[in-house]
């Protein structure tokens, strides 16, 4: 049902309800409204009883069109009138409204306590300390780069998360990266490529590249070492990362239909005009892990030494644990990997990826710490977590579960002005931030949002470092699983740490029985030369041992 049908409908019923009343006042004035709006609801109800195909409408003309009415309006309903601070998903009041709030610049306490529930089952929580300390300055930012890297990167702790120039409009993608250039932090291109926008204003660069090699193919879709080059070396652009698989639609290609390839997205992509543009859901420069380790270091070369890594939503552990593998077999190293969480992100995916697929950001990030601590190559590489950041607390338990650095993709997009109206795959987001409607995108000030994004990133880190000072740290890189506590079922406070120990260093290259069940089964499956995995992967159980007996 239209939304122009509904309006229609309440159109007709208020100027009946006008006219009635004003009749009796005016009633020369008022004959001829009368007789229009009765007119018109007439035609609706003629057309409800014998033309429409809406069952609904059939049985109750004209008056059906109430409940579409408000059935348009439901998700404003819901978020301004009904829900709370702490129930809406996926980011509620609470949390966006610390956003606007840092990016704005105004007071972000709160009085009266907390509205959350504190003994709840799974709630997380930190243990403060007596002696509170400074975080010092050579502690707020992170040199990316491994011996393998000529030109390493000096990253902040919070940055701008992948979100490709045709996912938002031209204004935002111009805002993000002016914000970026003012706070000194860097800010992912998506898989988009490398737009005007991304580079009108100077700020740093992380190309990612997806399955579609937009920006770095021929125009069959084939890599192309000479223009990679040529992007690759621009000052912008700091390090590249392949992005083999995303939070929200893991496993997923994407078509993108000729009808909306403009000449621009042709121009920045290198894709034709006459066909649908396809990006496979599989990675070409990632067909086996030792293919995405020796492309990692073409890439390297090509770029002139810059710092180069992947991004991946975790699946089955024994495939990452097959890239390990690759690692110690070739003597080929990731600078970085980012890891993003199954809570999904900006782009838009079927209904079935973004509910079941993938492992969540935090449980990610500590497998992955813990498989590359087993393998004893834990101080290669730096992890990057990117999925679901709002507040210091999300940096901290990220960390905590073994990131060095956060990316936040939806949150700075709140720094720009959204407001959460889920429509970004419509194109017809309401303040201009996820859409190519140009008239949309104007509503955007430039200069003015690139300040809230600056402020935003600039306030929750200080929210961050005074929380890692209050437990008694003087670098947020010191906190660890055991310093976050999870409550129970059963009312206690454990850490994350006791409840899946982190590997010790090595453990893996060392006898199996030296490693829990759930990693032997894992690293036997891993294959350097296939993500191929030949046996279901689950996590051991009383229940699963004693079927097996």
């Amino acid at each position: 049902m239209t939304i122009m049908q509904s309006v229609l409908f309440v159109i007709a019923t208020l100027g009946n309800s006008a006219s009635f009343t004003l009749y009796y006042a005016h009633p020369s004035i008022t004959t001829g409204f009368l007789v229009l709006f009765t007119s018109l609801y007439t035609l609706i109800g003629l057309h409800d009883l014998f033309i429409s195909k809406h069952s609904l409408n059939r049985l109750y003309p004209v008056v059906a069109y109430i409940r579409y009415f408000l059935e348009n309006f439901r998700t404003e309903i819901q978020q301004y009138f009904i829900a709370n601070n702490t129930e809406e998903l996926p980011f509620n009041r609470e949390q966006r409204s610390l956003v606007y709030q840092r990016a704005k610049n105004q007071r972000d306490t709160i009085a009266f306590g907390t509205q959350h529930n504190l003994l709840e089952d799974n709630y997380l929580s930190l243990w403060p300390s007596l002696s509170p300390k400074k975080v010092e300055h050579e502690n707020k930012r992170i040199t990316i780069g491994g011996t393998q890297c000529d030109r390493p990167y000096d990253a902040s702790i919070l940055n701008i998360s992948a979100m490709s120039f045709g996912a938002l409009s031209a204004q935002a993608i111009e805002a993000l990266n002016l914000g970026a250039k003012k706070g000194g932090f860097y800010h992912n291109t998506g898989e988009g490529g490398i737009s005007p926008y991304h580079l009108k204003h100077g700020g740093d660069l992380v190309w990612q590249i997806g399955s579609g090699l937009f920006g770095c193919r021929d125009l069959d879709g084939n890599f192309d070492p000479s223009l990679f080059t040529q992007n690759a070396r621009r000052d912008n652009v700091k390090m590249i990362e392949l992005k083999l698989s995303q939070g929200a639609k893991p496993g997923h290609g994407g078509v993108l239909p000729k009808s909306k390839i403009s000449e621009e997205i042709a121009r920045i992509r290198n894709v034709p005009m006459d066909q649908d543009c396809i990006s496979p859901a599989s990675h070409p420069l990632a067909q086996t892990p030792i293919d995405l380790l020796n492309n990692i270091t073409q890439l390297r070369q090509l770029s002139g030494g810059k710092p180069v890594g992947f991004k991946m939503c975790v699946g089955n552990p024994a495939e990452f644990l097959s890239i390990c593998k690759a690692m110690l077999e070739t003597n080929q190293y990731p600078d970085f990997i980012t890891i993003d969480g199954a809570e999904g992100g900006t782009g838009a995916a079927p209904v079935e990826f973004s509910n079941r697929l993938g492992m969540t950001c935090l449980d990610a990030v500590y497998l992955v710490n813990s498989a590359l601590i087993g393998c004893g190559i834990r101080d290669k590489i730096t992890l990057i977590a990117s999925g679901k950041t709002a507040s210091a607390f999300d940096i901290l338990t990220k960390m905590a579960a073994g990131a060095n650095i956060i990316n936040a993709a939806r949150t700075m997009m709140f720094a720009v002005g959204c407001i959460q109206s889920r429509s970004c795959n419509t194109n017809h987001c309401p303040t201009g931030v996820a859409t190519q409607d140009p008239a949309r995108g104007k509503a955007i000030d430039i200069t003015a949002k690139s300040e809230r994004v600056k402020n935003f990133q600039r306030n929750t880190l200080h929210a961050l470092f005074e929380l890692v000072g209050s437990m008694g740290l003087d670098d947020p890189q010191a906190v660890t699983a055991n310093m976050v506590k999870r409550r129970t079922p059963y009312g206690l406070s454990i850490s994350l740490g006791a409840i899946v120990p982190t590997l010790k260093p090595n453990s893996l290259l060392q006898k199996l029985n030296t490693v829990d069940d759930p990693w032997q089964r894992w690293w036997q499956q891993a294959n350097s030369e296939s993500f191929y995995v030949h046996d279901d992967c689950v996590l051991y159980s009383p229940e699963l041992k004693m079927r097996e007996v």
